[in-house]
């Protein structure tokens, strides 16, 4: 086991700071302060303090003593708001942390973006290229030259064959396949066990086998 010396912030505490927890440490990093915008949330983590929203940071931000990274750890399809709470943590001299779990493979020729997390199992493939505060989450799998911008997140299982492309804070649901050299455009979500064989557009839902849109469905069974 690494010796923890650095510090970690983490911002968002519930169940992915438990993640994040569990293998920092094997990284060099000691948790020393959780921070999330709901009031109702307490410290997952023993011995580890909580503060609420941007009045609590920046208290904490007065107060702190020497450098500290930090990690968002806000999943699920939320992808603008990681992407903003880095912005505002590194505006606060902050920096951003890129972590890697130890079981995860990740090949020499792969680039990955600050702020990204690629976790347990997880598998980033021969000259893949991920942005800015990606999430590769457990067991989930982006293989050669596949190419994910800022903000996106591939929920556990996911596979992304060979040459896909995924633009800014799309999020591609649990058990997902996408086929080689498929697209999702930016702020697409894809639905979870979804098989997708054809380009996905900006903002659209897709979902079942084969991936079709799901946002017409959606509309007629909200009465719209």
């Amino acid at each position: 086991m690494i010796s923890a010396t650095k510090s970690l912030v983490v911002w968002g505490a519930t169940g992915h700071a438990k993640v994040i927890a569990e293998f920092a440490p094997a990284l060099g990093y000691r948790i020393t302060a959780l921070f999330d915008n709901d009031p109702n949330v307490v410290s997952p983590l023993a011995a580890v303090p909580l503060h609420h929203g941007r009045a609590g940071f920046d208290r904490w931000r007065a107060s702190a003593e020497g450098p500290a990274d930090f990690v968002v750890a806000v999943g699920g399809s939320r992808n603008a708001d990681r992407l903003d709470l880095m912005r505002m943590l590194e505006d606060a001299a902050l920096t951003a942390a890129t972590l890697i779990h130890p079981t995860a493979f990740v090949a020499s020729s792969a680039q990955i973006g600050v702020g990204s997390q690629i976790l347990a199992h997880a598998n980033v493939c021969a000259d893949a290229v991920l942005g800015r505060g990606c999430i590769i989450n457990t067991g989930a799998s982006v293989d050669h030259e596949c190419e994910l911008a800022d903000g996106v997140h591939i929920a556990p299982g996911a596979i992304l064959c060979g040459c896909v492309r995924v633009g800014t804070c799309a999020f591609i649901g649990a058990g997902a396949v996408l086929i080689p050299r498929i697209s999702v455009a930016r702020d697409a979500v894809v639905a979870a066990g979804a098989v997708v064989t054809k380009d996905v557009l900006a903002g659209q839902t897709v979902g079942g086998v084969p991936a079709k849109s799901m946002d017409a469905a959606r509309k007629s069974g909200s009465g719209q």
